[in-house]
């Protein structure tokens, strides 16, 4: 099934519109000191689909991060990687044969290969996983998805993650519709939050890297009123500032700020490569929530997009369904606002090289933090 796999340079990663397979992606994984490599693949179109008599093949390719673990060990990561996404019989077989093809290119002491699969979910194309109101009710216990998963493999050796990276689900908005489409898509209360932040005088900048102070101190009240990890200033500094521009895959990066009379109240990274704009980070001020400074935001950044040519806007990341009790509840509310489309991906699935080591990591990943990729 997969033939010629061969190593390729990072400035060769075909263009995309996932940021983490970009050269760009390697780029900031770079700075911050962590080693990234790329991979061309081959594979017959009949190998991959369902129903295609097809000889010929198709030539697709990977970054995988490589990330140590400890001074002897590491794992590969491929974050939304594969973006070539088989018929879901074939999907377990593929990536078990692309897997033995990569196991003599990595490092002799990488003890698993984790995939944050982009693949939409097996179990959100079926129409008994929803109930009468059209709610998505997730996926089974980790025994079944893994019995579906491994049928078609040789080892019946990939593993559900205990924990998926990247976000699992996400809204995704089409930018080929006009503007006013858009909007008339939108919920109502949406609509008029944009109106009513426009009303009040909220304006949105793109500003540079002299700015991220701005940025950082309202991602500081955000993580402050949410509870969750404060990463350091600098990095997203690398976000902002990493470059792939003499590559096949670069992307575009903008810090954009929302403000009335030159006060800060919201701000967010948009990040464009190919066809896609992706909302990467967002934060808000703690005081002044009333201007709705937020909703027009992301107005702006669908906007901005649209302009760039992108056909997709990506919000990167909400509860799997309306959950009141779901942490991320509060961003399934205010995404869903804007009227896109909810989906749902297959999230992490790990596939030892070393099943011994494997099993010890796994045992202990939730109680050790530095295994975090993202």
């Amino acid at each position: 099934m997969i033939a010629d796999i061969s190593d390729k340079e990072i400035s060769g990663l075909y263009k995309t519109g996932i940021i983490q397979q970009t050269a760009y992606w390697s780029a900031v994984k770079k700075m911050q000191g962590i080693q990234s490599k790329a991979f061309n693949f081959k594979s017959k179109q009949s190998d991959l689909y369902v129903g295609i008599d097809d000889d010929t093949y198709f030539i697709g390719d990977l970054l995988i991060i490589i990330q140590a673990i400890d001074q002897e060990h590491s794992i590969a990561y491929v974050p939304y990687g594969p973006e070539i996404e088989p018929s879901d019989e074939n999907q377990g077989y593929f990536l078990e044969q692309l897997s033995e093809s990569l196991r003599s290119h990595l490092p002799p002491n990488c003890i698993m290969i984790r995939y944050d699969l982009s693949w939409e979910s097996h179990w959100a194309k079926e129409d008994d996983c929803y109930d009468l109101h059209g709610n998505w009710l997730g996926v089974p216990e980790k025994r079944i998805q893994e019995m579906r998963f491994n049928f078609n493999t040789e080892n019946w050796n990939f593993h559900k993650a205990n924990t998926d990276i990247l976000p699992s689900n996400t809204i995704f908005m089409d930018l080929r519709k006009g503007e006013d489409m858009l909007l008339g898509n939108m919920k109502s209360k949406t609509r008029y939050n944009i109106n009513l932040a426009e009303r009040k005088g909220v304006r949105v900048h793109s500003l540079g890297l002299e700015s991220l102070e701005i940025w950082y101190e309202l991602y500081r009240q955000t993580a402050l009123r949410n509870n969750f990890f404060l990463h350091d200033i600098s990095y997203f500094k690398i976000v902002l500032s990493a470059r792939a521009s003499d590559t096949l895959s670069p992307a575009d990066v903008y810090l954009l700020v929302a403000e009335v009379d030159s006060k800060p109240l919201a701000a967010m990274f948009l990040v464009i490569a190919a066809n896609r704009g992706t909302y990467l980070y967002g934060a808000s001020a703690s005081e002044n929530r009333n201007y709705m400074a937020t909703y027009a935001l992301q107005w702006r950044a669908m906007q901005l997009a649209k302009e760039k040519g992108c056909t997709e806007y990506d919000f990167f990341g909400v509860s799997p369904h309306a959950d009141p009790s779901h942490p991320l509840y509060g961003l399934y509310r205010f995404k869903t606002g804007f009227g896109g489309e909810i989906y749902h991906r297959m999230g992490c699935w790990d596939y030892p090289l070393d099943n011994r080591k494997y099993q010890y990591y796994a045992s202990m990943e939730f109680k050790n933090q530095s295994y975090h990729l993202s």
